[in-house]
Parts: structure tokens; C-alpha cells; sequence
């Protein structure tokens, strides 16, 4: 039983694992707090989500759906093992279950059947919906499988539970069948292993090392490694990473090098790129490649879509999703596909700038 962690802290316990995290546009104020209390916090229920393409996803689990609004999870985890964070406080994700699981999760001992739906589970679980079509077909590529492990044991580290603080949605509600696909107790024994150890980004050390700035760690560099991968790995723009290491272009890395990963206080801040002229829907730039990129790594515009010349339909509707949940009508109407110079710093800085 505890208080739940600040948005700031639950950023950090996410990157202290490894897990690649974009922090959507106000989640830290998008909760259900005036429904009911968010704590004390006993566990963490993992979910599907019943839906495919990264972007709608993410959309869905931010608004909610008619008579369940959002937000309908505390992050959610897509196929490439990126944690969108979309809520910080009560969400709509548990619902209401069985007591006795709760008392169980509480014990951290074995968990009776849910057979009763007598319990606010929203006020006592984190949540995280997994992007899976849940029809047991739907594949569970392996870095989201990681990315749920490493998220599940990021708040248990947080907290000091044990992984039998992390559930199913099944195992809390009657009626429940996600997550469908891998088994509840095969991730408590993935968290339990990974608890034993301390907390790391794949390939990095953690804390300061050989005399890096105080609040920074290490990564050491893999063969095929590069800036802009290890940096998605890490939550770090791979400017900061050039920039605290001294590496001009081409930005060249090897295999074995030591590298300075700034912490967030040293990250500095962050300036959009120049707004590309001549950047118009339906017209062929190089520049479009910049904004898809933007795009993507913000969480408006599926990481299956290639990166192309072409400001085409795929980006268009991006864009205006966009454009509608910032209030950014560059031509008058609430379906503008086109990107405006505010969209593009405020895109960019949203992407980058954490």
C-alpha cells in the first residue's frame, strides 16, 4: 500500500529501466480525479487494448470512448516497446473487481479466482494498455513483451513490491480476458528476475561513472549502434548525446566506445529546426520526410508508415489530428492537414524537447 509516485518520478523509474518513454501532450493533468480517489496504490493491472496502428491507439486510450472517457490508462505500450504516457492520477482502466484480489495483491501471495465485482479498481492499480488486437493471433513482438516487463518492474521497484503487485486484467474483473496472448504468471516471473538486479537501460550503467556530470550515466556503444537508436532507447535526443560527448559530423560511433548520457537536469533546452518553406499538403519535399519523423516520434503518425518525399494522405490526417488537439487551424477549419509554423515548433518541441 502506498502513495502514488509524481509524474517526474514515475518518468525517471521508466528510464532508470530502459523503457523508451514519450510523454504525450498534458498528460501529467489528464486523469478522472474528480470521480474518485487515486490512491493508495497497491499494484499494477496490465490490459489489451482491442485495437491496432499505434497512433489510433493512442488517440483512443486518450479520449476514451463513449460512456468511458479518458484516460483510459496511466501509459500505453505500443508494438515497438515505446511507453506512451497518457495519464497521471485516476484512470479508466481497471473498473470494478474482486476485493479479494485486492487483499491478495496486498498479501503479494497467490490470487483467488475473480468471481465478484465489489472494489473501485481505479482507485487502487496503475494501468497499462498494450496495443494487441486480443484475438490471440495478434503477435507480442519481443520488445514490447520487454517493454511490459520493464514497465510493470519499474513501479514495482518504485514502490518495493514484489511481482505479485502486477496482474492481469482478467485476474481483477469477472468476465475479463486481457491481456490474451502471453500468461500473467510468465511476466511475474520476467518482473521477479528482473528485480533481483538493478535497475538499467539496456547496454548503460546506472547512476554516474568515471567522472560523467553528476545526474548522468554510461552507455556503451554495440556494434550497429547509432545516435538516433541509442537515444530512443534511452529517452535522450541524440543531439544531447552528440553535444555531451563532442561527436561532430558524420556522427560516427564505434562498437565499445563510452558514452555520456546526460541527465535531465544537464539535457538543456530544446529549438525546433528552422519551418521548411514550400511545405504544403499534396507537394513533394524532402522536408516531409522531417515532419513524418516529428510526427512519429510525437505519437500522431504510425511507426509503420515509411518516410517519404511525398505530403500525402497518411501525413495530411496526421497532421490535422494534430492540428485539432492543439487548436491549430492554420486554414480556418478543424480538419487542416496542413502544418503551420506554430504546429511545427510545437510538434517538434513536444517530440524533442523532454
Amino acid at each position: 500500500m502506498a502513495t502514488p509516485i509524481s509524474a517526474d518520478r514515475l518518468v525517471a523509474a521508466l528510464r532508470a529501466e530502459g523503457v523508451h518513454v514519450v510523454e504525450r501532450p498534458g498528460w501529467r493533468t489528464h486523469n478522472r480525479n474528480h470521480k474518485g480517489p487515486f490512491g493508495p496504490v497497491n499494484g499494477v493491472v496490465i490490459h489489451h487494448t482491442v485495437t491496432s496502428g499505434t497512433s489510433n491507439t493512442v488517440s483512443i486510450v486518450e479520449r476514451g470512448y463513449a460512456g468511458l472517457p479518458g484516460p483510459l490508462c496511466h501509459g500505453m505500450i505500443a508494438k515497438d516497446g515505446t511507453v506512451y504516457l497518457i495519464g497521471h492520477g485516476r484512470t479508466n482502466h481497471a473498473g470494478r473487481g474482486d476485493g479479494d484480489v485486492l487483499r491478495a495483491v496486498i498479501a503479494e501471495r497467490g490470487l483467488p479466482a475473480a468471481n465478484e465485482a465489489d472494489t473501485d479498481g481505479n482507485t487502487h492499480f496503475y494501468g497499462f494498455e498494450c496495443e494487441n488486437r486480443g484475438d490471440g493471433t495478434d503477435p507480442w513482438p519481443k520488445a514490447q513483451l520487454e517493454a511490459i516487463e520493464r514497465a510493470a518492474a519499474a513501479l514495482c521497484r518504485a514502490h518495493g513490491w514484489s511481482a505479485a503487485s502486477v496482474i492481469g486484467h482478467k485476474e481483477w474483473q469477472p468476465g475479463k480476458v486481457d491481456p490474451k496472448g502471453f500468461t500473467i504468471s510468465w511476466l511475474r516471473e520476467r518482473v521477479a528476475a528482473r528485480l533481483k538486479s538493478k535497475p538499467s537501460a539496456a547496454g548503460s550503467n546506472s547512476g554516474s561513472a568515471g567522472g560523467s556530470p553528476a545526474g548522468s550515466s554510461t552507455y556503451v556503444v554495440k556494434s550497429g549502434d547509432t545516435l538516433s537508436g541509442i537515444g530512443k532507447k534511452l529517452g535522450v535526443r541524440w543531439e544531447v548525446l552528440a553535444q555531451a560527448n563532442k561527436i561532430k559530423k558524420p556522427f560516427v560511433i564505434k562498437a565499445g566506445q563510452k558514452l555520456t548520457v546526460p541527465g535531465k537536469s544537464s539535457a538543456g533546452s530544446y529549438s525546433a529546426p528552422p519551418f521548411p518553406e514550400g511545405l504544403a499538403p499534396g507537394r513533394s519535399a524532402p522536408s516531409a520526410q522531417g515532419l513524418q519523423k516529428a510526427l512519429k516520434d510525437a505519437g500522431w503518425l504510425d511507426r509503420s508508415v515509411p518516410l517519404s518525399d511525398a505530403y500525402g494522405p497518411q501525413t495530411q490526417k496526421a497532421v490535422a489530428a494534430f492540428n485539432r488537439k492543439h487548436n491549430l487551424f492554420t486554414a480556418g477549419h478543424p480538419d487542416d492537414p496542413a502544418i503551420g509554423r506554430r504546429g511545427w515548433s510545437l510538434l517538434h518541441e513536444l517530440a524533442y524537447g523532454k
